[in-house]
């Protein structure tokens, strides 16, 4: 039987025993109606009270106009009428509105009576209530078991999938999926809608509620707890609409899905802080000897004792005059770190990945070849576990940039490959801007500069090199862009005015400005390299 929480479709109450001789006059070729109740109409005023999807029952001839008037706004499951000598044929009036509307037109025979009619609707609508409350209860009962017994998302997916003949997916907020019970065919259908992002991550975004497939639907149901969104429960249908009481199990399924999910969050997150402060032991050198180290990562699901790089991914500051509140910054750092601990644990669940609450540190594993770690290789593969942390930076994903040490193959020399990848994160923002991704060997001269802890001993320098071109305003700005343009080009001045779009006296006249404040920049190699320098040095920490 095809039915909803809230009615029966009307094809398959017309096919009852009782209701044999009932012919369909109009509205034969649309969908199936669902009917949600009988009401009889015997005076007009009964109009005014007509509820959609109702099975409207006309005692008298004389009703049918009005009906007919009340169709586009009311919309009923169908209008039953009785043909006779005070109604030969039902009007066109009627036959137009309700070919419109998709709603159909019946004809009842004279041995069905309208009370009867009335009171098989109503018993038929009832006895289906309560098998859609028994289903619904059946498959709570079965997930409440089912996590009482220590059961996962996956077997609560798999359970709601086979109840309801759908495919599920449990994601994160951004969608990823994190759990489910889904054939390749629903992934291709999905991906032929465009709601499957090239990494993977479902979008979400573009299907808040219900995506049309085809002939069927995928359906976004939200899953929170404390006014807070914890994930999605995604259901994928490729062959039919969800009817009201799939949406209502589906429901109870997020309920369900909400406990579990709390449970897990809270064992995370003190499994997530052990694991967190042991990397920064091993960062500060004081986790203890390379054997305990290695034996009590171990413990976590770790394997250290291979050549890997750090990498350091921070989220990019926003720019707003509004500050973000806390809530919500957390929220983006917590999605960022599941993001990189489930990129990571798809390619080797040993890789160890830790929130550090304002960056997400990783220890990547290099590939080795026979002449040993094969550096071209590792860049591929970063490249892509950067490309899938970002996907297409939909669902709510913040932009990030990312800082990568050099390969290290020592438990002592993490802690040096952390301040590298550190530092790479910081340079490659301050050179590029955000979404960067920085190798620390890339630095060049960047690199040495990143070496000097102390900044303020960098800005020193350069305002003792730069003088008063080492200030902000608008004049030494303009100044050190012509010096940049210049030392680009071996101070040839022709080429420099070119490219500044400068008539040539006036870059003679500003190179003469600029030794007047510098020194002989012409003629000096040793002062053209400390200027150069100096520069490098106001790009990557700004001037105070």
């Amino acid at each position: 039987m095809i039915t909803t929480a809230h009615g029966i479709v009307l094809g398959e109450l017309l096919a009852d025993d009782l209701l044999t001789g009932v012919e369909v006059l109009a509205g034969a070729g649309a969908g199936p109606r669902v009917v949600t109740g009988v009401r009889t109409i015997d005076v007009p005023e009964a109009a005014e009270r007509i509820l959609p999807g109702e099975l409207l029952v006309l005692t008298s001839a004389g009703l049918v106009d009005r009906i007919a008037g009340c169709l586009a706004q009311r919309r009923p499951a169908g209008v039953a009428v009785r043909l006779g000598p005070e109604l030969p044929q039902i009007p066109d009036t009627l036959r137009e509105a309700a070919e419109e509307m998709d709603i159909a037109v019946l004809s009842l025979p004279r041995s069905l009576a309208h009370d009867d009619l009335m009171l098989h609707g109503i018993n038929r609508l009832n006895a289906h209530q309560g098998q859609v409350l028994e289903r619904i209860d059946a498959l709570h009962e079965g997930l409440s078991q089912l996590v009482l017994a220590g059961g996962d998302l996956t077997e609560i997916s798999s359970h709601v999938a086979r109840v309801l003949g759908v495919g599920i997916m449990v994601t994160s907020t951004d969608g990823r999926e994190q759990a489910g019970a889904i054939t390749d065919e629903h992934r291709d259908l999905l991906d032929e809608h465009q709601l499957l992002d090239p990494t993977g991550r479902i979008r979400v975004e573009r299907a808040r509620d219900t995506a049309a497939l085809e002939s069927g639907e995928m359906r976004v149901t939200r899953i929170a707890a404390g006014g807070t969104d914890l994930a999605w429960l995604v259901c994928v249908s490729p062959e039919r609409r969800l009817a009201s009481d799939d949406i209502q199990s589906l429901e109870r399924a997020g309920t369900v899905a909400a406990l579990l999910i709390t449970r897990e969050h809270a064992i995370m997150a003190v499994e997530n802080k052990y694991r967190g402060d042991f990397l920064r032991d091993i960062f500060l050198g004081r986790a203890g000897s390379a054997e305990f180290i290695l034996e009590h990562a171990e413990t976590f699901g770790w394997k250290l004792d291979r050549p890997m790089v750090v990498i350091s991914a921070e989220i990019d500051a926003e720019r707003s005059a509004v500050p973000v509140p806390s809530p919500v910054s957390r929220a983006w750092q917590e999605r960022f770190s599941a993001a990189w601990n489930q990129v990571c644990r798809a390619r080797d669940s040993s890789i160890p990945s830790a929130d550090f609450s304002s960056e997400v540190v990783t220890l990547f594993p290099a590939p080795v070849s026979e002449e040993g770690p094969d550096e071209e290789a590792l860049r591929d593969l970063v490249a892509g576990a950067v490309s899938a942390v970002a996907g297409d930076r939909g669902g709510g994903r913040r932009p990030f940039s990312v800082g990568i040490s050099r390969i290290v193959d020592d438990l002592a020399h993490l802690p040096a490959a952390y301040n590298q990848a550190r530092r790479a994160t910081q340079v490659g923002r301050r050179i590029s801007g955000g979404k960067s991704t920085t190798w620390f060997d890339d630095l060049g001269l960047h690199r040495l500069i990143a070496l000097v802890p102390d900044e303020d001993e960098l800005q020193a320098f350069a305002e003792d090199v730069l003088g008063d071109l080492a200030a902000q305003n608008e004049e030494a700005v303009e100044l050190r862009t012509t010096l940049q343009f210049l030392l680009d080009t071996n101070f040839n001045v022709a080429q420099a005015a070119r490219l500044q779009f400068f008539h040539y006296n006036t870059m003679r006249y500003r190179v003469g400005k600029l030794e007047r404040t510098l020194g002989p920049l012409t003629t000096n190699p040793h002062l053209r390299l400390n200027v150069a320098v100096a520069l490098q040095v106001l790009e990557m920490t700004g001037s105070k």
